[in-house]
């Protein structure tokens, strides 16, 4: 692939504010895959969209978007659908996997033990570790990568996914440790981070994860932001 097939920009959105963000309880009667936006996740998405709009220039964008309800109905209220050349649903940028009817308390309590073992290996019954996550999303890339050397590539590319997924995206992609992994918090719903393409070919994100933990990012892992 020439380097100039490469997209300008890469925007990766978490989906707008869902049900399971007010009420954990939902997951023990809504499947995870299925839990809906709430009127303001709706709301969120249609601002976050108006904002890309200016972020993509009018320009066409290809389309990669979690298979979860929630996923999807961002999608739909970004409003830039006259924008979208091709969307493909990606089961790969699913959400972490935690259970199937989940128990409430069980979840809870797993939380605190992943908190105390860490994210990115702590496994939750029947479900992923922030790790299988993170293998799923690096064999997505090697699928992103090969769709950029086709001949009619936008400049621009858009992920819909979640929280941890855009996380290990973007860990995936700027080789972070898993120390610095573990520093970063979720986006808010409907919140970007965008790759931004420079003249040496390279990307760079337009803004860093907010941090929950203290500690010093490697100059490699600071260079990842403008």
């Amino acid at each position: 692939m020439h380097l100039s097939q490469r997209p300008l920009r890469i925007a990766l959105v978490r989906h707008g504010e869902s049900e399971a963000n007010l009420d954990k309880s939902i997951f023990e009667r809504v499947p995870d895959h299925a839990i809906a936006l709430t009127a303001h996740g709706v709301q969120q998405s249609a601002e976050t969209g108006r904002r890309l709009r200016e972020v993509f220039e009018n320009e066409p964008v290809r389309v990669y978007v979690s298979p979860y309800l929630r996923a999807l109905q961002t999608l739909g209220a970004l409003g830039i659908d006259d924008l979208i050349g091709s969307t493909r649903e990606e089961p790969r940028l699913r959400e972490q996997d935690w259970a199937n009817y989940q128990d409430t308390e069980d979840i809870e309590q797993q939380k605190k033990l992943r908190d105390s073992y860490g994210h990115f290996f702590y496994r939750f019954t029947h479900g992923e570790s922030g790790s299988d996550v993170y293998d799923r999303v690096s064999s997505f890339l090697e699928t992103m990568h090969r769709d950029f050397e086709a001949p009619d590539s936008p400049r621009n590319v858009l992920l819909i996914s979640h929280g941890l997924t855009m996380r290990l995206f973007c860990m995936r992609w700027f080789h972070w440790s898993v120390r610095f992994f573990e520093t970063l918090r979720n986006p808010d719903n409907a919140e970007t981070r965008v790759l931004l393409r420079q003249p040496d070919f390279r990307y760079k994100l337009d803004r860093p994860f907010e941090q929950w933990t203290e500690y010093e990012p490697t100059e490699r892992e600071r260079s990842a932001w403008l």
